[in-house]
């Protein structure tokens, strides 16, 4: 089997570091060969951060290039658009839709960039986009947008939701699993 690609991109404390722990889990349970990266970034301070995933029957290396992930999971729009050169031609982008204002934003020097999604489209991507956090508090914490992203990214693969329970109890600590069920049920079933 090819190896495959996944980029998980976001702005620090968002949850990319358990997203990629569960799919790790996931992968090596259907018996692939897995490398993730540790998180790139300034992960601490809300920051762009970015994890590598890559599995497949012999992976050497966890680093992904440019042009070369199969997916795109994105925590934040700005990110997605910040990372597309990692897309490989035909690859898909999973990602929620919420808007975290970087620094030059905030401090007024520059102007958060409109309409992200309907660009990335108009330019042939393939772009799967949901507002993920307002999905997550209705599960019951804004904090499960991870979640919600990994429910919206099980369509992609073909491997039973039985597993992806399985990943989700065996990471997730069990008295936050009923919420994380709930936000993963939320972004799998969600219809745009």
């Amino acid at each position: 089997m090819e190896t495959k690609n996944i980029i998980i991109v976001g702005v620090g404390g968002q949850g990319s570091l358990l997203a990629s722990k569960i799919l790790g889990h996931l992968l090596l349970n259907a018996g692939f060969d897995v490398k993730v990266s540790e998180v790139h970034g300034m992960s601490q301070r809300g920051g762009s951060v970015i994890t590598y995933v890559r599995f497949g029957e012999k992976v050497f290396s966890p680093v992904v290039d440019k042009g070369q992930a199969d997916f795109i999971v994105s925590f934040e729009i700005l990110e997605t658009a910040r990372w597309l050169s990692y897309l490989k031609p035909g690859g898909q982008i999973v990602t929620n839709t919420q808007q975290i204002d970087p620094m030059p934003v905030i401090t007024g020097a520059a102007k958060y960039p409109a309409d992200l999604v309907d660009k990335i489209r108009a330019a042939g991507v393939k772009i799967d986009a949901m507002d993920c956090l307002t999905l997550a508090q209705s599960a019951g914490s804004a904090k499960a947008v991870n979640i919600v992203l990994l429910g919206r990214l099980s369509h992609y693969f073909d491997i039973s939701e039985d597993a992806w329970q399985a990943s989700l109890a065996a990471c997730v600590p069990a008295k936050f699993l009923e919420l994380n069920r709930r936000a993963f049920d939320l972004g799998k079933n969600f219809v745009g």
